[in-house]
C-alpha cells in the first residue's frame, strides 16, 4: 500500500489562504465592505492567531473550550486568543451562548456545577438532556458560567463574512477545508480545469442564494424555534434576481411550510407556499386550499398550472388532481397506470431484486435487456454535450464537477445554437458518430454527469437506432432545459426486440409509482417511445434456471483461503440440463487435513487454471440463474471474493438447500449434506468433491421445489 504524502505543518493555513485568494480574484464585484474588512483583519493577525482561527472554523461550532486546544505548531495559544478577541474574531461567552455552553459540557460537570450552585434537588441519575433543560429553566447563565468554567471558553464572533466567503468558493454552507487536505494527500481527485468562473452573476444573486441556503441548512436541526425563525427569514428575505436563487427560496419555503402543515397552522403554511412558487409549493398550496374549502381559488391555481406548467411533473399533478376533484374521475393516474401494466411471473427467489428476475424472464422470451434506469440517459446527455459542458464551460472551483449552468438552468440559453444542432442530429439519426468520437477522445475523463464504469455503448446504439429518433431528441431537449429536474425517474429496463427499443418500470407487490417515475413514463409515451409498467407476480417458476454450486477450498476463511475446485449443475424444470466443473490452482499449499477430507492434492491443482482463467466461463454458465448451494453463504462468499480480487462484481439471488430443507422437511437431527442424502436415498459416492456434492444438492433443491410449487402465497428462501 502506497504511503500517503506528509502534509506541511501549516497546511490548513495555506488552504485557507488559497481559498481567500481564489475568492478575491473571482468574486471581486460580489465582495462587500464587511468581507474586505474581514480579509484585511485576518491578514494583519499574527500567524498563531490566524492558525487558531482557521482551526476553529474547521472544527465547526460556535463556542470552544480553549483549555482543550492542543496545537503544537501554535507557540502561544493564550496570546492567539487575545489577538483574536482584540481583532473582533472572538469574545467571551454571553447569555446568547447559554444553550450551546451547557450542551457541550460533560454530564459530570453539570452535576457538580448544579451542586456548587446550591441546587440540592438534582439527581446524578438524570439524563444529560434533562440536565440541560434544568439548567436553561432554573439556573441563571451567570451562575452556570461561574460554576461550570465559562472563563475557559471563547466564542467565534462575526462569522458571517467567513461563512459567505466559504459559500462563494464551495457553493454550499456547512463546509470545512478538509477537501483541500484530501486533495493534497491524493485521496480526492480534483477538477483539472485551468480557468474558473464565478458561480454567481452578481452580489444580489450571491447574497440571496447564501441567505436561503443558510435557511435550508438550519432546518436540519428540526426544532420549532428554528422553523419559526426560518419562516420569518423566508417571508422577509432578500429578493431573488435569478432562477437559482428562486429555486433555493422555494425549497426553503416548501420545507418550512411542511412543518407548519403538520403543526396544524395551515394559514402560515399557505403564506410560505405562496412565497415559494415552485411546483412543490404549488401542489401543497392547491391541496391546502381544497381541503379548507377554497375550491374556487384551488381550481384557478390548477388551471394556471395546467396552462403554464413549470415542469411536466407539475402538469401531471395538476391534470390528475383536477380530473379527480373537479372532473369526476374516480381513480388517479398512478393507480390507472399500475393496473394497466402487464403481469410478469418471476421466481420468488428474486425478492429484493425484481428487476433482475424480470430481465431473466424476458431474455428467455428472446428479448435483449439492458439495466438502464437513469444511467443511460445521463450517459447520452454527457457524451453528446461534452464540449459544451466540459470544454466551453469553466468550473466554479477545483472541487466542482457538475457545471453550474446545469444547476441554475442556464445551459440551454448559453449554448442554444449548438444544442439545436445536436438535437437535430439525434432526430435525423446521425448522433451516434458524435457520441463515439467523444468516447474515443475523452474516455476516462472524470465528470459530474456519468460514470465511465457504467457506459454501455451497445445500449446507447440500441436506443438511438431502435427508438423514435424525434422522441429521443424530445427527451434530451427536456434535459437541456432542466437537467436537475430530469435527473431521475427513468424506467429500470430497456428492452430490445426485433431491433425496436422500449422501456419498462418494474414494480413488485406493494411498490408505488413515484411522481417522477410516472412523469418519465408519460414523457416517453408522449415522445413516441413505448414505456410500460411490469408488474411482478412472485411465484415458483419452473422455467427459472437454478445453478447449484459446490466448491472445495484450502480452508474456511474466504479472505485468506482459496478455491481448489468448483462444480456446478444447472437445473430447469426439476431436471439437470447442464454441468460445469474445474479444478482451480489456489496459488498456495493445500493443508494435509484438507487433502485427507477432499482427496484433492497439490499435484492435482498445480497445472490447473487460476480462478481468473475460468471466471468468464463460470459467469457465462451462471447466466440469469439463481445461485444455489448447501450452506450457500460459504460457497457464494468465496466465489464473490474471487471476483472482487479481479475487480469484478458477482451478484446473484441465492437459495440455500440447507435452510430450505430445515423449513420444509423439519424434524431431522442433522441437515448436513451427507446425512440428508442418506435419509432421502441420494447418491453421494464421492462426498467432498465439488461436482458430486453439487449433483446431490440439486436433488435436495428438487425436493424443496416440489413443495414450493404448491405454496401460496410464495415466500423467499432464507439464504
Amino acid at each position: 500500500m502506497a504511503k500517503l504524502p506528509q502534509l506541511p505543518v501549516y497546511y490548513y493555513l495555506d488552504h485557507f489562504s488559497e481559498m481567500l485568494g481564489f475568492v478575491q480574484r473571482t468574486y471581486q464585484p460580489v465582495l462587500g465592505p464587511d468581507h474586505h474588512a474581514f480579509i484585511t483583519r485576518f491578514e494583519h493577525l499574527s500567524r498563531d492567531a490566524r492558525c487558531l482561527l482557521v482551526r476553529m472554523i474547521n472544527r465547526r461550532g460556535a463556542i470552544f473550550n480553549r483549555s482543550l486546544f492542543s496545537y503544537p505548531e501554535i507557540d502561544d495559544v493564550e496570546r492567539a486568543v487575545c489577538d483574536l478577541t482584540a481583532a473582533g474574531h472572538a469574545r467571551e461567552l454571553d447569555e446568547a451562548d447559554y444553550a450551546a455552553f451547557v450542551s457541550c459540557q460533560p454530564k459530570e460537570v453539570l452535576v457538580t456545577g448544579a451542586q456548587a450552585a446550591g441546587r440540592g434537588d438534582v439527581r446524578k441519575s438524570w439524563s444529560k438532556p434533562k440536565f440541560i433543560d434544568y439548567y436553561l429553566q432554573l439556573i441563571p447563565f451567570s451562575v452556570a458560567a461561574q460554576h461550570c468554567g465559562a472563563r475557559n471558553f471563547i466564542a467565534l464572533e462575526g462569522t458571517r463574512p467567513i461563512e459567505f466567503l466559504l459559500y462563494l468558493y464551495f457553493g454550499k454552507t456547512e463546509v470545512s477545508l478538509k477537501n483541500f487536505a484530501l486533495r493534497d494527500l491524493g485521496i480526492l481527485r480534483t477538477n483539472r480545469e485551468t480557468s474558473f468562473i464565478a458561480r454567481f452573476i452578481d452580489a444580489e444573486e450571491a447574497l440571496a442564494s447564501f441567505h436561503y441556503s443558510q435557511v435550508l441548512d438550519s432546518l436540519e436541526m428540526g426544532s420549532e424555534a428554528i422553523h419559526r425563525r426560518a419562516a420569518i427569514d423566508v417571508l422577509s428575505g432578500p429578493a431573488c434576481t435569478t432562477q437559482y436563487a428562486v429555486d433555493l427560496r422555494s425549497r426553503a419555503a416548501h420545507q418550512t411550510g411542511l412543518f407548519f402543515e403538520k403543526a396544524d397552522e395551515s394559514d402560515f403554511a399557505r403564506q410560505l407556499y405562496r412565497a415559494g412558487s415552485s411546483p412543490d409549493c404549488n401542489e401543497r398550496l392547491v391541496r391546502l386550499l381544497y381541503n379548507a374549502g377554497d375550491k374556487t381559488e384551488a381550481e384557478a391555481l390548477l388551471q394556471r398550472m395546467i396552462d403554464d406548467p413549470a415542469s411536466d411533473q407539475e402538469h401531471l399533478f395538476a391534470t390528475d388532481f383536477y380530473a379527480r376533484k373537479f372532473g369526476g374521475q374516480r381513480t388517479g393516474l398512478h393507480t390507472e397506470l399500475l393496473r394497466s401494466g402487464r403481469t410478469i411471473t418471476v421466481d420468488d427467489t428474486h425478492r429484493g431484486n425484481p428487476e433482475a428476475g424480470v430481465a431473466g424472464v424476458l431474455r428467455r422470451e428472446g428479448t435483449k435487456v439492458y439495466f438502464t434506469e437513469n444511467v443511460l440517459w445521463h450517459t447520452l446527455f454527457g457524451l453528446l454535450f461534452w464540449d459544451e459542458l466540459f470544454e466551453s464551460t469553466r468550473m466554479p472551483s477545483v472541487f466542482d464537477w457538475l457545471p453550474h449552468c446545469l444547476k441554475d438552468r442556464s445551459f440551454r440559453r448559453l449554448f442554444a445554437a449548438t444544442i439545436d444542432e445536436k438535437l437535430a442530429a439525434i432526430a435525423s439519426g446521425s448522433a451516434l458518430p458524435l457520441i463515439l468520437r467523444t468516447l474515443a477522445a475523452k474516455w476516462g475523463r472524470p465528470n459530474g454527469i456519468f460514470s465511465w464504469d457504467h457506459v454501455q455503448v451497445e445500449a446507447l446504439q440500441a436506443l438511438l437506432e431502435g427508438s423514435n429518433p424525434g422522441g429521443v431528441a424530445c427527451i434530451v431537449r427536456s434535459m437541456c432545459d432542466d437537467f436537475r429536474g430530469m435527473r431521475d425517474g427513468f424506467p429500470d429496463l430497456m428492452l430490445v426486440r426485433d431491433g425496436k427499443a422500449s422501456f419498462m418500470e418494474v414494480k413488485a407487490e406493494g411498490d408505488v409509482i413515484r411522481r417522477n417515475q410516472l412523469t418519465r413514463l408519460r414523457q416517453l409515451g408522449a415522445a413516441g417511445i413505448m414505456a410500460e409498467i411490469g408488474r411482478v407476480d412472485y411465484r415458483f417458476d419452473p422455467e427459472q434456471d437454478y445453478v447449484v454450486v459446490d466448491i472445495e477450498t484450502t480452508g474456511s476463511w474466504s479472505n485468506g483461503d482459496r478455491i481448489t475446485e468448483i462444480g456446478a449443475v444447472k437445473v430447469r424444470n426439476h431436471r439437470i440440463v447442464d454441468e460445469w466443473h474445474s479444478l482451480i490452482n489456489p496459488q498456495r499449499s493445500i493443508p494435509a487435513k484438507i487433502v485427507q477430507l477432499t482427496g484433492i492434492m497439490n499435484e492435482m491443482v498445480r497445472d490447473a487454471p487460476l480462478f481468473a482463467g475460468v471466471a468468464d466461463s463460470f459467469m457465462e454458465f451462471m447466466g440469469d440463474g439463481i445461485f444455489v448451494a448447501h450452506n450457500v453463504s460459504f460457497d457464494y462468499g468465496f466465489i464473490a471474493y474471487e471476483f472482487e480480487r479481479l475487480g469484478r462484481r458477482f451478484r446473484f439471488p441465492k437459495l440455500c438447500t440447507c435452510a430450505g430443507m430445515r423449513r420444509r422437511y423439519p424434524g431431522h437431527k442433522s441437515y448436513g449434506l451427507g446425512k440428508l442424502c442418506e435419509i432421502y436415498g441420494i447418491d453421494l459416492k464421492n462426498h467432498h468433491r465439488a461436482l458430486c456434492d453439487a449433483r446431490a444438492s440439486a436433488h435436495l433443491l428438487n425436493l424443496i421445489n416440489e413443495k414450493r410449487t404448491v405454496e401460496a402465497p410464495p415466500t423467499a428462501e432464507a439464504a
